[in-house]
């Protein structure tokens, strides 16, 4: 299956869903759900007709967009991961078997396009470089910190922030759970659902080839 036919099919997907519930596809109200959690934030194609996708794809798309069925599928894993379309694939022998919404790096902090392998992993990984600045106790004193730019408050404590499942690809930057606001938000790294980032993580060995794409 080629990718611009996948990318289509989860974006109807996630219409059908939205349209069944009785949610605008059209705007954001601004509520506690972020866009993010929304397939439909992320593509730019026109929608087809939802009646042409498999049954058993429509069975297993989530809400926002996420779908797995690599557990029963066989073959050496890949990844490609799109920025433009902010989706993460994952792949058994060459066959599609998963996919997720992704949150990549903002302006500044792109993620870099190119041919990879993971070469790291750790299931609680926390940063070494953005986190929290607490006091001894475990309250928060300073968020949301680069330690390499924010001095430390007398009688803190650096906490990186936590990146579970995480899985490098290259330098600082890897896959791991995070928040998704609807659009590239990181610091490089490629933010996932929690959910998607344990499926993504349990699935792929060391070594796996991971293809980044503008």
């Amino acid at each position: 299956m080629k990718l611009p036919s996948l990318r289509t099919v989860i974006l109807c997907s996630a219409s059908a869903l939205l349209l069944a519930t009785g949610t605008s596809c059209s705007t954001y109200s601004g509520s506690t759900s972020p866009p993010g959690q929304s397939a439909f934030l992320y593509g730019k194609k026109k929608l087809q007709d939802v009646r042409k996708l498999p049954a058993k794809l429509m069975a297993m798309m989530r809400r926002d967009g996420s779908f797995w069925d690599a557990d029963d599928m066989t073959g050496a894993p890949s990844i490609r991961i799109d920025l433009g379309e902010q989706m993460v694939y994952f792949y058994k022998g060459g066959e599609l078997a998963g996919g997720s919404p992704i949150s990549s790096g903002r302006e500044g902090y792109s993620t870099r396009p190119g041919r990879y392998r993971i070469i790291e992993k750790d299931i609680d990984h926390k940063s070494s470089i953005y986190g929290d600045y607490e006091d001894y106790d475990g309250n928060v004193i300073v968020q949301n910190v680069d330690n390499r730019k924010h001095p430390r408050p007398a009688g803190t404590r650096f906490e990186g922030a936590k990146m579970n499942y995480f899985m490098r690809i290259y330098g600082g930057v890897g896959m791991h759970q995070g928040y998704l606001p609807g659009y590239a938000a990181s610091h490089g790294c490629i933010r996932l659902p929690g959910r998607m980032a344990e499926k993504f993580y349990e699935a792929t060995p060391m070594g796996t080839p991971v293809t980044i794409v503008p």
